[in-house]
């Protein structure tokens, strides 16, 4: 038993710190049920979206505009902030605080980046007349972007607000669910952003 105990605790905190307390694992029980209606909200803009893509009059089709290069930097750069994010919670769960708070730093800065790139391609688009009121295309894409981008923007400031505590609390049973499941929100909306640049560029450039 004495072994047991000592294998499961890393730097006096328990292996698991974040399940440690009831509040930290009705914290994570209740992120999986926020998830599940973000899942919903993104589910009826997905629709919305293959429903109108077609329409739009005598604008720029999906096919004339999406630049893939760009795209797929900026997925190349979200997904690797979604590997930073794990070696963040890699070293939480050592108790390294540094290491935590330097790894989440690298994954704002890479959510920063990918917001850069967006704004750019959003910027081109306007210029080639795609805008939000061109088109009932025009509208469902950039309603779905959007809400994809306040998303990420959201998750750099949640993420930026906890490494600053990190800083000055330290790693905790009470602070690393709250560094747990910011975690798993970055990669939900990692997920979502494949599944846009599946459905929305991969396919749209494909007609």
């Amino acid at each position: 038993m004495r072994i047991e105990e000592e294998t499961s605790t890393v730097a006096g905190l328990p292996a698991e710190p974040e399940k440690a307390t009831l509040e930290g694992k009705n914290k994570i029980l209740g992120f999986w049920l926020f998830i599940a209606a973000e899942t919903t909200l993104f589910a009826t803009m997905f629709g919305t979206y293959l429903a109108l893509k077609g329409e739009s009059l005598a604008g720029p089709t999906p096919g004339e505009l999406y630049s893939l290069p760009m795209v797929a930097a900026a997925t190349l750069i979200l997904l690797t902030s979604s590997l930073t994010s794990v070696l963040a919670i890699m070293a939480m769960h050592r108790n390294d605080a540094p290491g935590m708070i330097r790894w989440f730093g690298i994954t704002i800065l890479l959510g920063v980046a990918f917001l850069g790139l967006e704004a750019y391609e959003f910027y081109e688009y306007v210029h080639e007349g795609h805008t939000f009121t061109s088109s009932a295309f025009g509208s469902s894409f950039y309603l779905l972007l959007g809400t994809h981008g306040s998303h990420v923007l959201y998750g750099v400031f949640w993420i930026l607000a906890l490494m600053i505590q990190g800083r000055q609390r330290g790693i905790t049973v009470q602070t690393a669910p709250k560094f747990y499941v910011a975690s798993l929100y970055w990669h939900f909306v990692d997920v979502v952003w494949v599944f846009i640049f599946t459905v929305v560029y991969l396919m749209g450039m494909m007609e």
